[in-house]
């Protein structure tokens, strides 16, 4: 090794890393984008209803970006150790590093940083994934991480998650995932809905779906928080160090926005209940299209009855039976032998 100034040749250089997770960007790049949309057209809006309409839209994109983004992130439960720890195999030299580990709903994130980075003539910088996603084999990829030959410390990390492991992390992790991401899908179905419903006159079933939505982002939770206590925690030694997880960002923000999005479904039934007046006004639905949507038999051709009050009706007058006779003088001549032609 001396010969190569302390490096390893054998070994690939590692990747660059991006700053934050592509898929997060994608997300929060297109509400971005939906969001500055409505903005553009925000100023054809009149009076108080263009306030009322900003704070719609930007509540409901939020609840919705945060929702998609949480379903891919990788940061579930997190942990980071500061250690002393091996770096390569084959080797006897050591590094200080900053180690994290992140599990997410579809696999697990192993990054590790030098400090400082330059260590050993190289850049210790390093940002792998695992997943156990649909279509994917994860012994397959710790199997290509071998060969390429990664750091000790990310290989050991990702040993502890593959099927074989006595540790069992991978079963565990792997289905409290799959049942916590689709959860989330029908949550993010249900926030679908109540925009859709929100946009027609039925404000009162809007807010049952918002309601449905935070629901549905608990369970996501509660399915995640019993899937990975199912087995005791497994030790997770880094040289000197030992790394221990706790729930991380993904899962906190789910919890905050599942319990603003049932808070908001239930403020919305209540009021749609006491002062449906209100409600219509803020979603910009004025009462007089109600009226519009209501049957009337007019447009079906037929007569609407009218009812006058007393005030309005014509006093009664009493009309003699001699004038009603004689309001028809040809009776008898026509039917004289009728006795009641007169009446």
């Amino acid at each position: 090794m001396a010969a190569f100034g302390h490096t390893f040749p054998f070994y690939a250089d590692s990747k660059t890393i991006f700053p934050m997770d592509t898929t997060s960007a994608i997300i929060i790049i297109i509400f971005l984008t939906v969001l500055v949309t409505f903005i553009i057209i925000l100023p054809g809006i009149r009076g108080k209803m263009r306030l009322f309409w900003l704070l719609r839209v930007v509540t409901s994109l939020f609840i919705g970006a945060v929702i998609l983004a949480v379903n891919f992130s990788s940061e579930w439960s997190v942990g980071q150790v500061s250690t002393n720890t091996s770096y390569k195999a084959f080797s006897s030299a050591w590094i200080s590093a900053d180690i994290g580990l992140q599990v997410g709903l579809r696999g697990v994130n192993i990054t590790i940083t030098g400090t400082p980075v330059q260590q050993l003539n190289e850049t210790i910088n390093y940002n792998e994934e695992f997943t156990w996603r649909l279509g994917k084999n994860y012994a397959e990829e710790y199997a290509k991480a071998l060969e390429k030959g990664l750091p000790d410390p990310v290989l050991y990390l990702a040993e502890k998650f593959t099927p074989r492991s006595p540790c069992g992390l991978h079963h565990q992790y792997r289905v409290a995932g799959y049942y916590a991401s689709a959860t989330l899908w029908v949550a993010f179905l249900c926030w679908l809905l109540a925009n859709v419903m929100f946009s027609m006159p039925v404000l009162v079933y809007g807010g049952h779906m918002l309601l449905a939505t935070g629901i549905f982002q608990l369970l996501a939770l509660l399915f995640y928080s019993v899937g990975t206590s199912l087995t005791p925690p497994c030790p997770l030694r880094l040289g000197t160090a030992v790394l221990h997880t706790h729930r991380g960002p993904a899962f906190w923000i789910t919890l905050i926005i599942g319990v603003i999005c049932v808070l908001l479904g239930l403020a919305m039934v209540v009021a749609h209940r006491m002062q449906p007046h209100r409600v219509k006004a803020f979603f910009n639905q004025n009462v007089e299209e109600d009226h519009m949507l209501e049957w009337s038999p007019e447009e079906e051709g037929l007569p609407s009855p009218r009812y006058r009050s007393m005030a309005e009706s014509p006093e009664p007058q009493d009309i003699a039976l001699s004038e009603a006779a004689s309001s028809k003088p040809g009776c008898k001549e026509k039917h004289p032998g009728e006795p009641d032609c007169a009446l």
